[in-house]
């Protein structure tokens, strides 16, 4: 998967694929071969935090 330049885009396709398809960010950033540490980055930029509880990025 390509990763949205636009981290609210981002946001939203990730916590959609987390909600729908993967149990954890981890697995997720495996399957659909994209780096964690460059998610978990950009979606702090805009002030979000991944919650492995709620399993999805929520405000900071």
């Amino acid at each position: 998967m390509s990763l949205p330049n636009d981290p609210f885009i981002l946001l939203s396709v990730l916590n959609t694929r987390l909600r729908d398809f993967y149990p954890s960010l981890e697995e997720c950033c495996k399957a659909e071969d994209i780096d964690q540490d460059t998610v978990i980055n950009q979606l702090a930029s805009i002030r979000y935090r991944y919650s492995a509880e709620k399993n999805q990025f929520i405000p900071a």
